[in-house]
C-alpha cells in the first residue's frame, strides 16, 4: 500500500509542472489576447490629404477605413496599410503621407478589436490580422481608381500583410515592417520583454504550449498564421524593413523571413526580388521618420507597381516628404513597463486569472507578456 501511495505522490509531483505550465498558458491568453482599443484621434485632413470614409467588409464584420486618393483620383497604383497591435488607422497616416506624395492611392483600416471597432469576445491573433489585411487589399483593388495593389504592414500588421499576400496572387508587392517571423518566436519575445525569469530549456516548450493554448479558441493552426510559412508561398516582390535596435521584435526575425522568402522561390526561373533594409538606430516603431526608410519604400513600390513616377523620382519625393508621428496621450505600454517577471509569474496563481472573458470592456487589460507597438506606433 505504501508503494502505491509513493507512486501516486511521484505522479502528482511529475504532473505539477505541466499543470502549472498549462495554467500559465491560459493566463497568458486572457491577459495578452485583448488589445486596448485606441480610436483614431486624427484624420487625413490633419496631414493635408483628401479622403473618403468607407467600411471594409471582412467576414461578418464592417471595418472602419479611409481611402486616400492620389493625383486627383486618377487611375494608378494603391497600397493597403495595416497597423499593428493596440493601434488604429491614424497611426498609418505618416506612411500614407509620403506614399500619397509619391503618387499612390492608400487604404487604411482599423483591424478588428482595435481602433473604432468593438471589443472581440475571443483573443486576437495574426490570423485575424491576416483576414482583415486581405479584406483591405481586396477593397483597394476593387476600386475604379486603382490599377495595381500592394499591401504594407507594421509589426503584427506585417504578419497580416504577409498572410494576405500569400492568399491572393493579385498582390503585386509586399512591404513588411518590424514583423515577427512566427507565433512561437513571437511568444518567446513576449517572455523576454516582460523579463520573465524562464530558462531557455523551459522557455522553448513553454512557448510551444502557450502558443497552442492561445490559438485554440479561434481554431487556428500555428503554421496557418506563420509569416515564415506564408512568405515562402508568396511569389511576388518583397521588401522587409527592420530597425537594428528593435527591442520588441529583434532584427533576426527579418533575416529569418528573408531566408524563407528566398528559399521559397529558389527554383523559379526568374524569381521576384526579396529586399531587406536595416534602419541604423531604428527601433520597433516610427521608422518612417528616417528618410532612407521612405526612399526605399517609395522606390520599391514604384518599380513593382508600375509608376506613376520613375523609381528615382518617387524615392526622392518620399524621402523629402516631412512626416512626424501622430501625437498621443497614451501612457507607456503596461506589459513592458509594470510588474517584474517574478510578479508576473506569481499572478498565475491568482483566482480567476485563467478565466476567458465573454466580452472585454474598454478598460486596459492587465499586463502579462504581450507584444504591442510602442505608444502611438501603429
Amino acid at each position: 500500500m505504501g508503494s502505491v501511495r509513493r507512486l501516486g505522490l511521484a505522479a502528482a509531483v511529475a504532473a505539477a509542472p505541466l499543470g502549472l505550465a498549462y495554467r500559465f498558458a491560459l493566463a497568458y491568453r486572457v491577459r495578452a489576447g485583448y488589445p486596448r482599443r485606441l480610436p483614431p484621434t486624427h484624420t487625413p485632413t490633419d496631414l493635408g490629404m483628401p479622403y473618403e470614409s468607407i467600411t471594409v467588409r471582412s467576414g461578418d464584420l464592417e471595418l472602419p477605413a479611409w481611402f486616400i486618393p492620389a493625383r486627383g483620383a486618377q487611375l494608378g497604383p494603391g497600397v493597403a496599410l495595416i497597423h499593428g497591435w493596440e493601434s488604429a488607422r491614424d497611426r498609418n497616416l505618416p506612411n500614407a503621407r509620403f506614399l500619397h506624395a509619391a503618387g499612390f492611392h492608400c487604404l487604411l483600416i482599423d483591424v478588428r478589436g482595435n481602433g473604432e471597432n468593438p471589443a472581440e469576445a475571443l483573443p486576437l491573433s495574426a490570423g485575424e490580422f491576416g483576414l482583415d489585411a486581405l479584406a483591405a487589399f481586396r477593397a483597394l483593388i476593387d476600386r475604379d481608381e486603382v490599377s495595381e495593389g500592394a499591401v504594407m504592414g507594421h509589426s503584427m500588421g506585417a504578419v497580416g500583410a504577409t498572410l494576405a499576400a500569400a492568399a491572393d496572387d493579385r498582390v503585386a508587392a509586399l512591404v513588411a515592417i518590424s514583423g515577427p517571423a512566427d507565433p512561437y518566436r513571437l511568444t518567446r519575445e513576449t517572455f523576454r520583454i516582460a523579463n520573465l525569469p524562464i530558462p531557455g530549456p523551459i522557455a522553448v516548450p513553454l512557448a510551444w504550449l502557450t502558443t497552442r493554448v492561445y490559438l485554440h479558441p479561434r481554431g487556428h493552426a500555428v503554421e496557418d498564421i506563420s509569416a515564415t510559412v506564408a512568405i515562402a508561398r508568396y511569389r511576388g516582390p518583397v521588401l522587409l524593413v527592420h530597425g537594428d535596435q528593435d527591442r520588441v521584435v529583434q532584427v533576426g526575425h527579418m533575416d529569418r523571413l528573408a531566408r524563407a522568402a528566398r528559399d521559397g522561390r529558389s527554383h523559379a526561373d526568374r524569381p521576384a526580388p526579396v529586399e531587406t533594409v536595416r534602419i541604423v538606430g531604428g527601433q520597433h516603431s516610427w521608422l518612417y521618420e528616417d528618410p532612407g526608410y521612405r526612399s526605399a519604400i517609395g522606390s520599391f513600390l514604384t518599380e513593382h507597381l508600375g509608376g506613376p513616377l520613375a523609381p528615382d523620382e518617387a524615392a526622392g519625393i518620399a524621402a523629402d516628404t516631412a512626416v512626424q508621428r501622430i501625437p498621443d496621450a497614451e501612457t507607456g505600454f503596461t506589459a513592458v513597463s509594470t510588474a517584474s517577471g517574478f510578479r508576473t509569474l506569481a499572478q498565475v496563481a491568482r483566482p480567476g486569472v485563467t478565466r476567458l472573458p465573454l466580452v472585454v470592456p474598454d478598460a486596459i487589460i492587465p499586463a502579462l507578456p504581450t507584444v504591442a507597438d510602442e505608444p502611438a506606433a501603429g
